[in-house]
């Protein structure tokens, strides 16, 4: 559960990631980026290894995982480095690592922040955290940096952290608490560390656990088949104070496994009236989308079917971004198939699920090649960690943000219109359209020296071939020579192309 500044989506955006036919003359496109962040990758330092949770406070962006040490920016593997072992602190406002450095013996999976920012509450596999006895959970102030007496016992891994009130609620691979049944599933007070009698008894790991917003549900996903003894496959709306199972019509969305595809819940993610969810299977063709649902009715709002498993989704304002190794979007209007590269960052509107206007990408390393893993937002920024060692094709390890900031992305550089003159008082003219990697829809002007000729909207896809924009120009005369360039706008930017080649008029 994140409670957010949500970011007002205007119409111009909206606009942007409609499907507008090639030369049709609109207005202009939304202000340098059309969805809630840019594409362009902020400054940020890096870990040395897999980056599995983020959670915001303030400032203050704590990242868990795999990983030992951090660096600067820019800084390959072993230069500049500062120990940090599975657990980092990183400022919000400028990327680098802070002087947080508790000393932990076993990797963090989960992290979680108080809703008044006081408190941040790890998981993982650790037993000790500065040399203290911390089994698998632990808190830390937000304030000092110092570690709190809240101590519960876990018996085995803590993947999934959230907090609502005073409840710190957490899934994972455990049996018990406090030496105290607890299968997979617990809750306790946030002031003292005390077992809640919360209870949903799952029957296979969680990967996954959020609260609505207005405290009315807790939502938890994984690969159990039964909550409480009964039938509640991956995903399962649970009450705040008892962990019953409450109905949810839209978990019926995810497919039981089969014989040939076994999929389960990787994240969950509430924002407002919504909870979206997030999958990964095994198996060809089997269930990797996405999907979104109305907490209060459990209606299904829609369902993405995206090929290439969903590791982390983030929702902020009108867009839901996703973590995943996407390979095959051809169920989504303007999507990809497969043979045209794994997509490993993407944006999909909150309101239909369909692509939108946003396409950085990172790769993936590490055991795991996956990709990313984790994301986390404040409202106007995204932070994505994982096990990858670029963004952008620069190398950058692990961890990496992107923001607001006023410009976003410039489109590329168009090559110069052909130019020809066939028939007497008129040129014929052509170019291709160019990407820009956080918008769809681009502005194109075409000017015979200073004089706009056209202009006209246009979409374009990294997995699609550049259309051929044509026109006229029939204010010439015959026995002028002149020539001609393009403006690609993105709404903040102007990118200009060479001239064309000198035509004289016939």
């Amino acid at each position: 559960m994140k409670k957010l500044v949500l970011l007002l989506v205007t119409a111009a955006a909206v606009l942007a990631a409609a499907l507008i036919p090639a030369g049709r003359p609109v207005a202009a496109v939304a202000p340098g980026f059309a969805s809630a962040v840019s594409a362009v990758k902020q400054n940020s330092w890096q870990t040395n290894g897999s980056v599995n949770a983020i959670a915001i406070a303030g400032n203050n962006v704590y990242i868990g995982g795999l990983f030992t040490r951090v660096r600067p920016a820019g800084k390959p593997a072993g230069q500049g480095e500062a120990v940090r072992p599975y657990l980092a602190v990183f400022s919000r406002a400028t990327g680098n690592a802070g002087s947080f450095a508790p000393v932990l013996n076993g990797a963090v999976w989960s992290i979680a922040t108080s809703l008044d920012g006081k408190w941040v509450v790890i998981g993982g596999d650790f037993t000790t955290v500065n040399g203290q006895p911390r089994h698998r959970i632990a808190m830390f102030s937000t304030a000092t940096g110092a570690l709190s007496s809240f101590s519960p016992s876990v018996a085995y891994r803590v993947k999934a952290v959230a907090i609502y009130g005073n409840s710190v609620y957490f899934g994972g691979s455990f049996g018990a608490v406090n030496g105290v049944t607890r299968n997979r599933l617990a809750a306790v007070a946030l002031d003292s560390g005390k077992l809640l009698p919360w209870n949903p008894n799952a029957d296979n790991d969680v990967y996954a656990i959020d609260v609505a917003d207005n405290g009315s549900k807790v939502f938890a996903g994984g690969p159990f088949a039964k909550i409480g003894g009964a039938s509640h496959y991956s995903l399962v709306a649970l009450n705040t104070t008892t962990g019953a199972a409450l109905p949810f019509a839209a978990a019926s969305a995810i497919p039981t496994p089969t014989p040939t595809c076994t999929t389960r819940v990787k994240d969950i993610d509430t924002n407002g009236a919504n909870v979206y969810v997030s999958n990964g299977g095994d198996g060809s063709g089997c269930y990797d989308g996405t999907l979104a649902a109305n907490i209060s009715t459990g209606k299904l709002l829609w369902k993405n079917n995206c090929l290439g498993a969903t590791e982390a989704i983030k929702s902020i304002g009108g867009w839901l971004y996703k973590g995943s190794h996407a390979h095959n979007c051809s169920s989504s209007p303007g999507g990809f198939k497969d043979g045209t590269g794994t997509h490993y960052l993407l944006v999909q509107s909150a309101t239909t699920g369909n692509l939108g206007p946003w396409f950085p990408n990172t790769d993936a390393g590490g055991t795991t090649k996956v990709g990313p893993l984790a994301m986390a937002s404040s409202g106007t920024d995204l932070w994505v960690g994982g096990d990858f060692s670029h963004v952008n094709g620069v190398a950058q390890q692990g961890i990496t943000r992107f923001t607001n900031a006023i410009g976003g992305a410039r489109p590329a550089t168009p090559a110069a219109p052909a130019a020809n003159s066939p028939v007497p008082n008129k040129v014929g003219l052509s170019f291709k359209t160019v990407l820009d990697p956080d918008n769809i829809t681009l502005t194109y002007k075409l000017y015979r020296g200073t004089t706009l000729i056209q202009q006209w909207n246009a979409n374009s896809y990294s997995w699609v071939t550049p259309k051929l924009i044509t026109a006229t120009d029939a204010g010439v005369k015959s026995g002028q020579s002149v020539n001609y360039r393009v403006a690609v706008l993105d709404g903040y930017s102007t990118v200009w192309s060479a001239w064309s080649a000198t035509v004289k008029v016939r």
